[in-house]
């Protein structure tokens, strides 16, 4: 079998994903690696075949989506041109992790064998937590983005039979949780700037990890570290909490390793409204902005959240894997004739 894993790169937490699944699936197939996007920091799990730059979302300097930004800082001429290269021919599947130039390919060339395995494709299932302010344009993102006919989801439960709940890296599962008193940061959509300034204001330790910064300084109360997957995980292993955006593979590592976890959602982006509402479902502290009384709050209180995620690698990729080779698709494929609706 011979399957290209299409990898969105913006952000990290789909590469850290893929760091996992792409060694085990290589034990079963072929595997090529296609990329597209450019907001990341961390090491892809192998050199990609396809290299694209894609659509990525970008951000303004306080923590929100910046649509003007997006808009013209990505070439969606080049996209276009991009989607017609990718020879979906080649493969017997493509495994796309919210990837927007594969996910188009099949799409326009009617391509079948592909199957959509991210945690954004589990908010197309109605029984994940949802904001109850919807948003159109949000959905519209999810639904169309990178669009996919049959979909498998990770989430920080397990709302349906076909969504995961979190694969969490080895790495992560090898540390040995400490606490040292500090706090660790990871809030790419905030300057370094106004967070600095910001967290000074709290009367205890930080570590932030930033995207921009170029080597280690200390500013009051605040180390700031250059993005370093090994200080990354060990600062998390030792740290009091984590203060971050509410993405899905950091709080969820976060909650694995029994830390204390306040997200802040970016703003305008409905993903994460819709991950802080299952995160505050769970019991997690959540805030829209970077309230320092509500940090200093969550500082203060003895406030953790148990969870149970144990490591289901393996069985993921048989149940991947098993659905490719058509067994399950065939039953859903009858269900959705009969009852297109419940399908």
């Amino acid at each position: 079998m011979k399957i290209l894993y299409a990898l969105q790169c913006t952000g990290n937490g789909h590469i850290a994903r893929a760091q996992e699944l792409i060694p085990e699936l290589k034990k079963y197939a072929e595997v090529d690696l296609l990329t597209s996007g450019h907001q990341s920091q961390i090491e892809l799990p192998q050199e990609p075949k396809f290299r694209f730059d894609g659509i990525s979302l970008l951000y303004d300097a306080r923590g929100g989506l910046s649509y003007w930004k997006t808009a013209f800082q990505n070439n969606f001429f080049r996209a276009i041109k991009d989607v017609k290269k990718v020879p979906l021919e080649e493969y017997d599947l493509v495994i796309n992790d919210f990837e927007p130039i594969s996910a188009w390919a099949a799409k326009l060339k009617n391509y079948q064998n592909i199957l959509g395995i991210s945690h954004q494709a589990s908010m197309l299932f109605p029984e994940t937590p949802k904001p109850e302010r919807k948003d159109f344009l949000g959905e519209m993102v999810l639904k169309h983005y990178a669009p996919t006919k049959e979909n498998f989801g990770f989430h920080f439960e397990s709302y349906h039979p076909r969504i995961f709940r979190p694969i969490v890296r080895q790495a992560v599962r090898n540390l040995k949780p400490q606490n040292e008193g500090f706090y660790m940061t990871y809030l790419p959509s905030f300057s370094d700037e106004y967070l600095i300034e910001r967290l000074n204001e709290t009367h205890v330790d930080w570590r932030v990890f930033s995207k921009s910064a170029k080597e280690i300084y200390v500013k009051g109360n605040v180390l700031v570290y250059p993005i370093d997957q090994t200080e990354f995980l060990r600062s998390l292993g030792k740290s009091e909490g984590v203060l971050c955006n509410a993405g899905f593979e950091l709080p969820a590592e976060a909650l694995f390793l029994n830390k204390k976890l306040f997200v802040i959602p970016i703003k305008k982006q409905y993903e994460q409204e819709c991950n802080a509402t299952a995160l505050q479902n769970l019991g997690v502290d959540i805030c829209s902005e970077l309230n320092l009384r509500k940090i200093q709050e969550w500082v203060d209180a003895e406030h953790y959240v148990k969870v149970d995620y144990p490591d289901q690698l393996v069985a993921i990729i048989k149940r991947i894997l098993d659905f490719a080779n058509s067994s399950e698709r065939e039953i859903i494929e009858e269900i959705r004739q009969y009852n297109p609706v419940r399908a």
